[in-house]
């Protein structure tokens, strides 16, 4: 749900959040202000606490915007720490230990990666494994860690509302801008969801285009995990139109037009 990542009223959930969620988009489209504003909800909805994995430097210099509306002093930031680390390594070691924390109290409703892809040096990951693919087999292996740690979770966890659930970004760059789908080529088999933004001046669905300083976020793909065989679906259900604008993640309006196969 498109919802998740903006300030709305509150609202009856239909549906059980996705295990594992990936947000792409292109560079300066408010990944991680959707991110930010997706732990706000995700600690407010439930009253736990959320972990957000992220490069110290990176959000110095580029730190995220949240809806108009949040009190930048409401206790909800209490419960969502961030936790900085520099490489892949951090992550691995994160979720290494993960299930050892499984039935405190402040165990995570939400853990959330910002850029993970940046964590993963080309030259540094093709010396490791002396393979020129060396950085995607470096992200499969950290996916399977993810996965397995968060389905874990899910399945013994005690806490009431459920387990955790794992939400990351990642920038496409050059053609995959053109192609978000291009992603699947190392994600499908780890993530549950694919949501992507999108330059505002592209067709939003609703019957008309937007402007450029807008964004539009869809849903693009969507893992049935509730059968033996994964079923994926292509989808646009719901598509969300956002900015940028005086600081603040501004949500411009949702549409529900959309195709489903």
């Amino acid at each position: 749900m498109v919802e998740r990542f903006f300030l709305t009223p509150p609202r009856q959930l239909l549906e059980q959040p996705d295990p594992i969620i990936l947000l792409s988009g292109p560079p300066s489209s408010g990944k991680t202000s959707l991110l930010f504003q997706f732990a706000f909800n995700s600690a407010v909805e439930s009253g736990g606490t959320v972990v957000i994995l992220c490069n110290r430097r990176r959000l110095e210099t580029n730190p995220p915007f949240l809806s108009q509306g949040v009190d930048p002093s409401s206790e909800t930031f209490q419960r969502i720490q961030i936790k900085y680390v520099d490489d892949d390594e951090g992550i691995k070691n994160y979720f290494a230990a993960f299930h050892f924390h499984l039935h405190d109290s402040s165990f995570p409703v939400s853990v959330i990666i910002d850029d993970f892809a940046d964590f993963f040096d080309q030259r540094n990951c093709q010396e490791r494994y002396s393979n020129p693919r060396g950085r995607d087999l470096a992200m499969v292996r950290v996916l399977a860690l993810c996965r397995n740690a968060i389905d874990h979770a899910n399945n013994n966890s005690k806490q009431p509302g459920g387990g955790c659930t794992l939400v990351f970004s990642d920038t496409h760059k050059g053609k995959a801008a053109d192609s978000p789908m291009l992603l699947l080529y190392i994600y499908k088999r780890w993530v549950s969801s694919i949501y992507t933004t999108t330059q505002g001046h592209e067709y939003d669905g609703s019957g008309s285009s937007s402007s450029s300083s807008s964004f539009i976020l869809r849903k693009i793909y969507s893992s049935d995990t509730s059968t033996s065989t994964s079923t994926v679906k292509m989808m646009m259900r719901s598509a969300a139109k956002y900015s940028i604008a005086t600081q603040y993640l501004v949500l411009e309006g949702i549409t529900t037009h959309g195709y489903e196969n």
